[in-house]
């Protein structure tokens, strides 16, 4: 097992989160095994740059804005493990309204206001 992973719920939990890198995190089940689960500031990050570059599409078409399009269409379809975006992009909708009631205490109101609300697309 990588040697980058470590646990931060202590040794033995049920349901103890394991940081894995590259945007994952590790949820370990009952059964001992450990399902990868996408970080939600990275997936939050990845649907804002996918809602930005498909009105950048559609205002200009340009070659170099297609391909950072399909990158991160890519990207997010493997991160929610899914073949299609539009698939992707409503799992991605789930996790993040999904982690957003599991804490609410987790992201208290900026002092500017903000709420910590999802802004996906």
């Amino acid at each position: 097992m990588n040697a980058r992973i470590r646990s931060i719920a202590g040794e033995g939990g049920h349901g103890a989160i394991v940081t894995a890198g590259a945007g994952h995190t590790q949820r370990k089940s009952r059964e001992g095994r450990f399902v990868l689960e996408p970080d939600p500031k990275v997936v939050r990050e990845l649907l804002t740059r996918y809602a930005t570059l498909r009105i950048a599409q559609a205002e200009r078409p340009r070659p170099a804005v297609t391909r950072e399009l399909t990158d991160v269409s890519y990207t997010l379809c493997v991160m929610l493990a899914t073949t299609s975006v539009h698939e992707a992009v409503a799992r991605a909708d789930a996790l993040l309204l999904a982690k957003g009631r599991a804490t609410p205490e987790a992201c208290p109101a900026d002092a500017d206001g903000e709420s910590g609300l999802s802004l996906a697309v």
